[in-house]
């Protein structure tokens, strides 16, 4: 496009030809003008740059035992409360940028690794999940705490209560009570938390140990380390009647020991084949399935054109993970409902 910009130019002059061309005339300008040697390009030389000689006074000035622990602007104010005035602010930190000393200075605090917690469940109270949610009161900051103690395996709520805060004493309170109520034996059973403060006290660790119950934590800032209970917390919330606020700590009881009833007779769990957590928990998920089996099959046979293929029996997972090994990406579907 430049070179007909240049043949049309004696003809129409170079406006009309760029024009036409949709071509810069900035561009065909510079393009014009010839380009110096490469001998000829030299560095530009700024008049007022620091000579060699300041700028080593200027780094001896800033390697000193006096502004050693100093930042430029106080080095330059100290300067000129002495009477003097070598550069800039700016000069300086460019001084030592260019001489590979300039960082953060702050001291920030150094989190150490952490290993990611892998605990897994083959049957029910093997391992439980336990956390705690906030649940908005009658009033602006005001809150109460749900204290839920989930089994991983199941998907079953086998413990809850709602206090006013969180307490360690509380939480020891109700990890006996629902180690007592599901027969807990020692040595049987792990539970995982998160880092709370009723989490990691003392009072619930020394019960644990008592009760020769495992323990975990989630790592610092990692969200999917306890995702059972974070997805109850959501169906939780995502229910038609939870509401905006509650308008008593009475309210906050009532609500949830309807919920956990619901959750755990009534919700049919997707990740446990559709059943209840309670049918899981009692045992009688492969009677279940092979009812539900059973009346595929009937179907089948009476109407099989209904059908893409024959009805394939659903089981449960073997085990149940937190933080287990990885998963492909995708299953089929024989893999998902292996055949009888």
């Amino acid at each position: 496009m430049l070179a007909a910009a240049e043949e049309l130019t004696p003809a129409v002059g170079t406006l009309v030809a760029c024009t036409v061309l949709g071509v810069s005339r900035a561009t065909v300008y510079r393009l014009r003008r010839p380009k110096p040697p490469q001998a000829a390009r030299t560095a530009r030389v700024v008049p007022w740059a620091l000579t060699p000689e300041e700028v080593e006074q200027v780094l001896a000035l800033l390697h000193s035992e006096q502004f050693v622990d100093m930042a430029p602007a106080e080095i330059v104010a100290t300067l000129l409360d002495d009477g003097k005035y070598l550069c800039s602010e700016r000069t300086m930190y460019r001084l030592l940028e260019q001489a590979g000393e300039v960082r953060e200075r702050r001291a920030f605090a150094r989190h150490g690794h952490y290993a990611a917690p892998e605990l897994v469940a083959e049957r029910p109270n093997q391992v439980w999940s336990w956390d705690i949610t906030k649940l908005k009161g009658p009033g602006k900051w005001n809150y109460y705490c749900l204290y839920m103690i989930l089994d991983i395996f199941s998907r079953k709520a086998t413990g809850w209560t709602v206090a006013h805060r969180e307490s360690a004493a509380l939480a020891e309170e109700l990890i006996a009570a629902t180690c007592e109520k599901e027969g807990i034996e020692p040595g049987q059973l792990a539970i995982h938390m998160d880092r709370g403060s009723a989490m990691t006290s003392k009072t619930v660790a020394q019960l644990l140990i008592d009760l020769d119950v495992a323990k975990t934590h989630s790592r610092p800032h990692v969200s999917n380390d306890n995702p059972y209970s974070e997805a109850q917390f959501k169906t939780l919330k995502y229910r038609p009647e939870f509401p905006e606020r509650f308008g008593s700590v009475e309210h906050a009881r009532l609500f949830s020991r309807d919920f956990v009833h619901w959750y755990n007779n009534e919700h049919r769990h997707s990740g446990i084949c559709m059943l209840t957590p309670a049918t899981v928990h009692s045992g009688r998920a492969e009677e279940v399935l092979e009812h539900r089996y059973q009346v595929m099959l009937h179907a089948y046979a009476a109407h099989p054109e209904r059908f893409a293929r024959p009805p394939r029996r659903q089981r449960l997972p073997e085990r149940v993970w937190i933080n287990g090994p990885a998963k492909p990406n995708t299953r089929s579907v024989n893999e998902r409902f292996p055949a009888e």
